[in-house]
């Protein structure tokens, strides 16, 4: 479109704010005027200011009703302003075209056309309709360049960075072509758009009082009182001496005679016509003002510079030279700021060298301070980019509506077109057999039937007339679409590239929060319980860490903190530990968790949630093993365990045993069930769920536990059972699907007896364990060894209840995942990962004591779920399940053997100790016989 040419000038063309030639001759109109069906390609002008006379319709009351009214487009902030007159030093009001949508009605008044914004509808009105298509073209490719161009340096918003001026272009020839297939390009109608228009008088008004705004009645006083200053100075200045203005004026005079084209000499210059204008005070008024600079309405003095003469040049040429000068300006205060951040750094690094070298803590404790400012500006910068994603998201909505909207009413115009194309049909039909039947018609009326004759043209006529606006109108809504649509896709990008560096700068202020509390942590080691001072302030700065931040976060209606008191499932995400040490342990790692999944979520998270939503059904393959391993989104999760359990139970499943179990729990009781009593209090002591006297899930658990010791008299119910329970109802939220899956663990994917009474295939596993670790990881294994740490102390429960009560929730869950999909060898692999992960801290203890009070928690530091899953599938490798079998088999056997030799020891004790009972000598009383003598 012309419009894109027009602000996009190809090389040879002058920019928007250079000058032109002194013998240039163009005048402000650069084409003929043609229609605008022509889709013939114009010829490259000279951009040209997009302002012009409209009609306005506004008011209340008995004024309300069409008023003239002077628009002009800033580029620096895609506003419409508009005023009452050109020569108004303040506008009225502006459009914001950046979030606007435009609109024309077929069947309105010709040149009629709306521009809705979130706000509010303006409606306007175009002297014709080509006016009227170009100014819509002009808005639609002012709006685009608005969202495509980068954003302006604020030093000097009208000078263009020289490397973004051909990228431009080429993005505005593109969109150009693009909306000539669904409107031509629509020429620049001479003299009613530009600066040219301003010449023109004002259109009149019936009534005087009409046109002007009540509404901005004071910029309305302003504007008159400005235009009245200005017409008297240049009344003095045309009565003045002859010595002093004259030969101003005379340069004035010479400037204003190409303003006014002559209609009939369109074809020949200005400079060659033989009569001069005459002498107009409105022009002096103008250029006087566009001198002086002191418009407060944007870009005016631009918009009415008529010819570049010599005097307009210098003027030109001083505004650049200002400019340049505040750019060398912002320029220094550059250099100034980079200076300031130059010295900040070398006195950061003079802060950090003091502090390894200083030998007291006072030096220490200014570095944590300073610290604690650097997570107050962050706090602040995530604070200010989380309003900026409400407003893009709110932005986003607001765009989407006016899609809808758009594509509804194109819809509507498009089935009322077939109508008429019906109608226009049918009565073509009709006067063609009117023409090929003219006997049916009466001798003695063919005045009759040439009238009706030409009643039918008239009409088809008419009806032609109004397809060719429909169509037009169908073409420009289809632009409108298409560009709000890329505008929309837009908005869309800039709001995930935001998100993401917000989600990378929580990260950060996450990871900066967790060596700060490390920090913490490692002073309180080194200091000990020394009562000094220093000791009281490093106390106060932990229990101001420890506090949580959630009630100033909902204070402020943004949410701040990066970390919530319970994750999805209901799992405190700090633990509540009395200690202090571990205290801010737990907030370390809390924080750490945070952080890599901020980190993670674009890279990695978001790529895994589109593969499982763009997944159908489930079947077993590589492809779906591998989607396990990976962890399964929260929302797919429930779906993907019920699968996974029907897999396992599929055999053992009918539809009315869990309620028939239940029901023979109702009728009598099961032994088993004090127990499961007194443990169902003690099942996630950190979970909400489990610990609120109101929520149902103890309820649950208890009905779960004992239709499952129906199920399996042979176990009954073993501790551990519960938590595994507890998972699954946590996950599944049905009782009947957690018990089949508290099924398929304990009879189809754990050994036979590993939940009996003896444990013997958990004692399998452990010793299964230990071989691997010395395989897999010897260093480690001759480190426990040789401070003669029993592993199985540790790991026992680790097997016995798949880490319910280990890992984090988040890493736990990714693990079960796995588990309920390959079985036990997950839990082999995961088991070494850990050891793995934290192989190098429990290679710097020195004493077996410390080495078993590590072990007790140091599952619950690892954070990093993405890198435990790398080790446990990947570093692990290779890892048979032939292997794992024949180490099962042969360490049971062991066992046995083990269990035999001790059954018969204690057999021969049992048998001597009888013996030795009747052996007893008759003069040897027992101590109850004695106590009876007494």
């Amino acid at each position: 479109m012309e419009g894109a040419r027009e602000n996009a000038p190809e090389s040879g063309h002058p920019a928007p704010g250079t000058e032109e030639p002194a013998g240039s001759s163009r005048g402000p109109e650069g084409s003929p005027p043609e229609g605008s069906e022509s889709c013939s390609r114009p010829q490259v002008t000279a951009p040209k200011k997009l302002c012009g006379y409209l009609s306005k319709f506004g008011g209340k009351g008995p004024i309300r009703g069409w008023k003239s009214r002077w628009f002009f487009y800033d580029e620096r902030k895609c506003h419409l302003y508009y005023s009452r007159t050109a020569q108004d030093a303040n506008p009225l009001d502006s459009i914001d075209i950046s979030s606007a949508v435009f609109d024309c009605k077929a069947d309105a008044e010709e040149g009629t056309f709306e521009i809705k914004t979130p706000s509010r509808v303006i409606t306007l009105k175009a002297a014709t309709k080509q006016v009227m298509l170009y100014w819509l073209q002009q808005l639609q490719m002012k709006r685009w360049e608005f969202h495509n161009s980068p954003p302006a340096p604020p030093a000097a918003p009208d000078a263009a960075l020289p490397g973004n001026g051909p990228a431009l272009h080429l993005e505005l020839g593109q969109e150009e072509a693009e909306l000539e297939e669904f409107l031509c390009p629509v020429k620049t109608p001479p003299g009613l758009v530009g600066v040219a228009a301003a010449l023109q008088p004002v259109p009149a008004m019936p009534l005087a009082l009409q046109n002007i705004s009540l509404k901005h009645l004071g910029t309305e006083i302003q504007n008159t009182v400005h235009n009245m200053r200005g017409n008297k100075q240049a009344q003095g200045t045309s009565h003045g001496p002859p010595g002093e203005d004259g030969p101003q004026s005379r340069e004035l005079q010479r400037e204003e005679q190409p303003l006014a084209p002559d209609p009939s000499a369109s074809g020949r210059e200005p400079a060659d016509s033989p009569k001069p204008a005459p002498r107009s005070s409105l022009t002096v008024n103008l250029i006087q003002k566009a001198k002086r600079q002191n418009n407060t309405f944007p870009l005016f003095s631009e918009g009415l510079t008529w010819n570049r003469t010599a005097q307009e040049k210098v003027v030109a040429l001083e505004q650049q030279v200002l400019m340049l000068t505040r750019e060398l300006q912002s320029q220094k205060e550059l250099v100034k700021i980079l200076h300031k951040a130059l010295e900040a750094a070398q006195q950061e690094k003079r802060a950090s060298s003091a502090y390894l070298a200083a030998a007291e803590d006072k030096d220490r404790l200014e570095l944590v301070r300073h610290k604690v400012r650097q997570i107050a500006e962050l706090g602040r910068q995530v604070e200010a980019l989380q309003q900026e994603r409400e407003s893009l998201v709110h932005t986003a909505s607001l765009l989407e509506q006016q899609v809808q909207e758009l594509q509804l009413h194109v819809q509507l115009l498009m089935d009322k077109n077939e109508a008429k194309q019906q109608v226009i049909c049918k009565l073509s039909e009709k006067v063609t057999l009117d023409f090929t039947c003219p006997s049916d018609q009466p001798p003695g009326a063919p005045d009759c039937a040439n009238r009706d004759f030409l009643s039918q043209q008239e009409k088809m006529e008419h009806l032609k007339d109004d397809m060719e606006a429909y169509r037009t109108q169908n073409r420009f809504l289809n632009s409108e679409i298409h560009q709000v649509t890329k505008i929309w896709r837009k908005v869309a990008e800039k709001e995930k590239a935001l998100l993401m560096k917000c989600a990378y700068l929580q990260a950060r202020s996450c990871q900066v929060e967790s060596k700060y509390l490390a920090g913490l942590r490692r002073l309180q080691e080194a200091m000990g319980d020394e009562a000094s001072e220093c000791s009281e302030l490093l106390r106060q700065l932990i229990q101001e860490a420890l506090q949580w931040e959630a009630s100033e976060a909902s204070a402020n209606d943004v949410e701040l903190s990066p970390i919530s008191e319970h994750d999805e499932y209901g799992f405190l995400t700090v633990p509540d530990y009395e200690v202090e040490d571990m205290k801010l342990l737990a907030k370390i790692q809390a924080l750490e968790v945070r952080s890599h999944h901020l980190l993670a979520l674009e890279a990695v998270e978001r790529p895994l949630r589109e593969r499982w939503a763009t997944l159908g059904e489930l079947v077993a393959s590589a492809e779906l093993k591998q989607l396990l391993r990976a962890g399964v989104p929260r929302e797919h999760r429930p779906r993907v365990w019920r699968w996974l359990v029907h897999l396992r139970v599929q055999h053992l499943y009918t539809p009315s045993s869990y309620r028939e179990l239940l029901s023979r729990g109702q009728a009598c009781k099961q032994p088993a069930a004090r127990q499961i009593e007194l443990d169902l209090n003690r099942t996630f002591p950190n979970n909400k769920h489990f610990t609120c006297p109101s929520s149902s899930y103890p309820d649950k658990l208890r009905r779960v536990l004992l239709a499952f010791s129906w199920q399996n008299p042979t176990i009954g119910y073993c501790q551990g059972l519960n938590r595994l329970a507890a998972i699954a109802l946590l996950v599944l939220d049905e009782e009947e699907s957690a018990f089949w899956c508290l099924v398929a663990i304990v009879e189809t994917i754990m050994p036979a007896d590993y939940y009996t009474k003896t444990l013997t295939a958990s004692q399998v596993d452990q010793r299964v364990l230990q071989d691997l670790l010395s395989e897999k990881l010897p260093r480690l294994m001759a480190h426990l060894v040789q401070h003669h740490v029993d592993l199985s102390l540790i790991t026992f429960n680790w097997f016995l209840v798949v880490f319910a009560d280990s890992l984090i929730s988040d890493i736990l869950l990714r693990v079960w995942d796995a588990f309920l999909y390959e079985g036990t060898k997950v839990v082999f692999r995961y088991a070494l990962a850990i050891f793995k992960y934290n192989e190098e801290e429990i290679l710097r203890l020195q004493d077996g004591l410390e080495i078993y009070q590590y072990l007790r928690f140091f599952t619950k530091t690892i954070c990093n779920s993405r890198k435990l899953m790398n080790i446990a599938f990947n570093d692990m490798n290779p890892f048979p399940m032939k292997q794992l079998r024949q180490l099962r088999r042969v360490h049971r056997q062991r066992l046995e053997a083990e269990l035999w030799e001790l059954e018969r020891l204690k057999a021969e004790y049992m048998e001597r100790r009888a013996s030795q009972s009747r052996a007893v000598p008759e003069g040897c009383a027992s101590d109850d016989e004695g106590d009876g003598e007494a």
